[in-house]
């Protein structure tokens, strides 16, 4: 049964992202926005910049999150990450972390397979794994979580880190709109969904 929308591959964007040449203000929007090491500029980027004041406040969040100030653990954020990218059926976005930082989160083909599959509850996955994907869902399915699986959060994660992976969660939803409905053109180098979760 399919899971997911096919590739996008041939979608004509809602909002184009910006192109070369830029201007010297686009210019420097764009190389702030993009991390080093990074293949190119990401087609994302291109689309929030076309709201400049928007995309000028964004490096700031974007860079705790990914840049080694946030207080979760690589894989806990992928996890997230991922999995809300999953339910939300944003390939895009899903597709440029698997390609990013699964390999360094230590996900395996399998893992990647269970965290894009909606309709897996987290199995084949290591415990800790399994309850991220239990958060991502209650919080997608009803904005919130419950007392029980609060409490199994609780005990893993502090309240500090709890705040970060109900803001994270958020975030990545928030992108996963941009990525779907502006039909941001999916990235020739990034992961496409498993053929299993089609």
């Amino acid at each position: 049964m399919a899971i997911h929308a096919p590739p996008r591959t041939d979608a004509v964007p809602r909002i184009e992202p910006l192109m070369p040449p830029y201007n010297p203000a686009q210019e420097a929007l764009l190389r702030k926005m993009t991390p080093p090491g990074a293949p190119d500029i990401l087609s994302l980027f291109r689309v929030l910049a076309v709201n400049p004041a928007l995309a000028e406040r964004m490096p700031a969040w974007g860079g705790y999150l990914l840049g080694g100030h946030a207080s979760l653990a690589l894989r806990d954020r992928e996890v997230v990450i991922n999995r809300v990218c999953a339910r939300c059926g944003a390939e895009y976005e899903w597709g440029v972390h698997v390609a990013a930082f699964g390999q360094a989160a230590g996900f395996t083909s399998a893992d990647n397979a269970a965290i894009a599959d909606p309709a897996n509850e987290g199995g084949g996955l290591a415990a800790r794994d399994r309850l991220l994907v239990r958060m991502v869902d209650a919080l997608h399915e009803s904005s919130t979580i419950g007392d029980a699986l609060w409490d199994e959060l609780a005990a893993v994660w502090s309240e500090a880190q709890l705040v970060e992976l109900l803001m994270l969660s958020g975030w990545y939803r928030a992108i996963s709109y941009v990525c779907n409905a502006a039909r941001v053109p999916l990235e020739s180098w990034a992961a496409r969904w498993p053929e299993a979760t089609r």
